[in-house]
């Protein structure tokens, strides 16, 4: 098996994954435009940053996993990945400190002005009367849009601050947020009204797309801060731009509209060029302890598929399939049993979902679940019940 890991990976996880006895093949420069050609012999495609586009799958023939090493799966087709049978999985939850140190580190620069502090004094001004006049964080509200992983590590430590902590997300409900000791938004709009500061910690989805739309901007008190370490696209960025052009809101943010996907690039930003706003350079998950950890979570997973053909992590796997029926034939466990029965279900015109066979102890016999797309008729059922010499039960049961 070949493993492709297309963008930078800690040596020492290198190690781990050709101790797994597969061939690591490691290209951290590759352009994105060869990585069709280059995926073409891999098994398996493990991916930082780098896009993953539908012509990776349509020519790499023997690919049947790519492992997105973070936590979103935005920069790979995943429709493209499911059409051609390709697993995607990801490292969900192993970035979630690093992007909650970096948000709350935001937070306390826009209340304290850190960066103009510095700026200033490497000119060689003091003005001590002007930056004296932060708020302080202790009692202010913090809204935290998303309470996954992340937005859960920057509640504790907004908590441990002494600030005052309301959330929103769509699965958030009342049980949930008093066990993380949260006030639950009714909506984002609402969450914006009650905060000093907003957090983003939101998936970037066809839902959430555009979902900080003006209405929820201008829901913010004036002076409020707008704190971005998810996904530039969640946020309408025209409105973002004209309210804090105007002084309206502060910001901080993380990630950019028309960043440059590569480490080091001219770019120029509007937003982020304003007085009254503080950018990082996408960095909310480059610590050291978070590469590592999701480098050893990629290792995991790569392994159990190397192994057991089980993807933790999955991401494009369907939790429903369209099977109506599930027939349960419980067997002989010996050559061309369930050739048999497939070539039958077959021959009825009948399409197979899903096939699920479990072998008993000593190998004598095994149980099979066929998910199939229709019932069969009474007669296909006796005909595979006719094959009694390997046979040993036929059951059907809707689904």
């Amino acid at each position: 098996m070949k493993v492709l890991v297309a963008d930078a990976f800690p040596a020492e996880r290198l190690a781990d994954l050709s101790a797994l006895g597969v061939e690591v093949d490691h290209r951290p420069d590759l352009p994105v435009g060869e990585l069709p050609a280059a995926a073409r012999e891999a098994s398996v495609l493990v991916v930082r940053s780098k896009q993953v586009a539908a012509a990776v799958f349509e020519q790499a023939p023997a690919l049947s996993l790519v492992v997105r090493a973070g936590a979103g799966v935005n920069t790979i087709d995943v429709a493209a990945a499911s059409r051609r049978g390709v697993y995607v999985a990801n490292c969900p939850g192993q970035n979630a400190i690093a992007v909650a140190e970096l948000a709350i580190g935001l937070i306390l620069s826009l209340d304290r002005r850190i960066p103009d502090n510095v700026a200033l004094l490497r000119e060689g001004r003091w003005d001590k009367k002007r930056f004296s006049e932060a708020e302080g964080l202790f009692g202010r509200t913090l809204g935290v849009a998303g309470a996954g992983a992340i937005g859960r590590e920057v509640i504790r430590r907004a908590q441990a601050l002494g600030m005052r902590v309301a959330a929103w997300s769509r699965s958030l409900d009342e049980a949930a947020a008093r066990a993380l000791g949260v006030e639950r938004a009714a909506s984002l709009a609402a969450l914006a009204r009650a905060s000093d500061f907003l957090s983003l910690h939101l998936p970037l989805s066809k839902e959430t797309r555009g979902v900080v739309s003006r209405e929820v901007l201008e829901a913010l008190r004036p002076g409020a801060g707008l704190v971005n370490t998810a996904r530039a696209e969640l946020v309408d960025q025209a409105a973002l731009l004209e309210l804090a052009t105007a002084g309206r809101i502060r910001v901080a943010t993380d990630v950019h509209a028309g960043e440059p996907e590569k480490g080091k690039a001219e770019f120029q930003s509007p937003l982020a060029q304003l007085p009254g706003v503080y950018g990082t350079h996408h960095i909310g998950a480059s610590t050291a302890q978070a590469q590592d950890a999701i480098a050893r979570e990629t290792v995991r997973i790569v392994a159990a598929f190397a192994r057991t053909g089980h993807v933790p992590n999955c991401v494009n796997v369907a939790r429903r399939t369209p099977a109506r029926a599930r027939l349960v034939v419980r067997h002989l466990d010996k050559v061309g049993v369930l050739a048999n029965v497939l070539g039958l279900i077959r021959e009825a015109g009948i399409n197979v979902e899903e096939v699920r066979n479990t072998i008993f102890e000593q190998a004598q016999a095994a149980s099979c679940a066929i998910d199939l797309d229709e019932r069969p008729p009474d007669a296909l059922i006796e005909r595979i019940r006719a094959r009694s010499d390997e046979v040993l039960f036929v059951g059907c049961f809707d689904l």
